[in-house]
């Protein structure tokens, strides 16, 4: 998720396979993609500026300091939806494709879909309440976007369900195999750094990324992706015939 259109090179490491099949076609996943490139293909690629102006999400419209183009109540949801550049977007999808494929099998599909729905509004709130308390005036009516938020919801819960699977992942220019709980940790660990060293810069809450969202987000799928776990857990044994 970015605060401004603005994107920031957030790793230098770059998911290509998780090595596990799907348990079944992630339709949701697949939609939800297709959605995003739709949207930057028809959407804001012919006016981009105007585009991310209107659909973005503006954390002064919570406050009512300001009035955005869309009530905020729409607007967390469209800028889900909304990147900056081809860059952000195919980085975004690609986390997405890897990840989100497994998490989907193990949520079934629909609670996947209104996972990742939840994620991204507490990824936004997140960023929110952290802008609202530590940003500028200024900074309050810088929009965000992008569908970071809610895929960040995505690997958190793939940290839990998944933490042994072998990522093969591009460090720098070289292909390895990562466990997934080393590569999403590092990933984690890299949003609280940048997080807080933005919270006593210049540029308050991480400059151009919302690494709060991210943050939230994460954190958001770690605790569903452990109840979830817990509520199959308790589940009886079904009964011998």
């Amino acid at each position: 998720m970015l605060r401004n259109g603005k994107p920031t090179r957030l790793t230098s490491m770059l998911p290509l396979s998780d090595g596990l099949p799907a348990r079944r076609f992630p339709i949701v996943n697949v939609a939800i993609i297709v959605a995003n490139f739709a949207v930057w293909l028809f959407y804001e690629l012919p006016h981009l500026n105007s585009s991310i102006f209107h659909a973005s999400f503006y954390p002064c419209t919570v406050t009512h300091a300001c009035h955005g183009p869309e009530p905020w109540g729409i607007s967390w949801i469209t800028a889900m939806f909304l990147h900056g550049s081809w860059d952000h977007i195919l980085g975004n999808m690609l986390f997405l494709a890897v990840f989100g494929k497994n998490v989907e099998g193990a949520l079934g599909h629909l609670r996947y879909l209104a996972f990742y729905l939840a994620g991204g509004a507490v990824a936004t709130a997140t960023q929110t309440v952290m802008t609202l308390l530590a940003g500028t005036a200024a900074e309050e009516h810088v929009p965000m976007l992008g569908a970071s938020g809610a895929i960040a919801a995505v690997l958190g819960a793939y940290f839990i369900f998944y933490p042994n699977a072998r990522v093969l992942a591009l460090v720098v220019v070289f292909p390895v195999r990562i466990p997934a709980w080393v590569f999403l940790g590092l990933w984690f660990l890299y949003q609280l750094v940048e997080g807080n060293f933005g919270l006593f810069s210049a540029q308050a809450n991480g400059g151009g990324t919302a690494f709060f969202a991210h943050i939230g987000g994460f954190l958001f799928g770690v605790l569903v992706a452990r109840l979830t776990l817990g509520a199959r857990r308790r589940e009886p044994a079904p009964a011998p015939i």
